[in-house]
């Protein structure tokens, strides 16, 4: 993995942690579901395909910049996602729209899609992104040169991916046991609406903040 940027490891974490905190992006979900079997054992057991979900969904956008990365330069895929990320955060400006699954009765696979789709929503896999290009060299043309930087990518990718659910993992079950043992969601309305307005502002910022690396 690169150390060109050393900054990148704990920013990936505190992004993670930063998703974690939103309740669009799993633990309302992990919440209504332990409140709907009055039990704390359901929280916990949905933790894991919601994290697993997310990681995918984080995963996926990694390894297809890294695959666009190898044939086009650094400067357009940046303005390629800049320009991703202040759409989706003007869109959340004006609307904000939230996936939303049939019923309760959901099991591993079910919790799995719908955090993938949650989270690919919410853009968080572009909003990683700026910070996982900045931990990768530019990629060197010669053809001796093509395997290291791919291996060099992929272990990158992979150990972004891992840290960010972390921190995403992390965060999330710590606020979905706070909500279920105390707090309850008496709270939910207003906090969601801060938390969207939130959201689309930091998207706004990780889009300039992408032009920068």
């Amino acid at each position: 993995m690169s150390d060109g940027a050393p900054w990148g490891w704990p920013t990936l974490f505190l992004l993670g942690a930063y998703h974690g905190i939103n309740p669009g992006m799993g633990w309302l979900f992990a919440v209504a579901l332990g409140m709907q079997e009055k039990r704390a054992q359901a929280v916990a057991r949905s933790l894991a395909p919601i994290a697993l979900g997310h990681a995918i969904a984080i995963g996926a956008v990694i390894l297809l910049a890294g695959l666009v990365r190898i044939v086009l330069p650094l400067r357009y895929i940046k303005f390629a996602v800049a320009g991703a990320l202040l759409g989706l955060g003007l869109l959340r400006l004006v609307r904000s729209r939230h996936f939303r699954w049939g019923g309760m009765q959901v099991g591993f696979r079910d919790l799995t899609i719908w955090s993938f789709l949650m989270a690919s929503a919410h853009g968080a896999g572009l909003m990683v992104l700026p910070v996982v290009l900045r931990l990768n060299p530019e990629p060197v043309a010669a053809a001796h040169h093509q395997h290291v930087n791919s291996s060099q990518g992929l272990l990158t990718g992979i150990g972004a991916t891992l840290v960010h659910t972390l921190g995403y993992l992390t965060l999330t079950t710590a606020v979905a046991f706070a909500v279920y043992q105390w707090l309850g969601l008496a709270l939910l309305r207003k906090a969601w609406l801060n938390l969207d307005l939130v959201w689309a502002v930091a998207l706004i910022a990780t889009s300039c903040f992408a032009l920068t690396i």
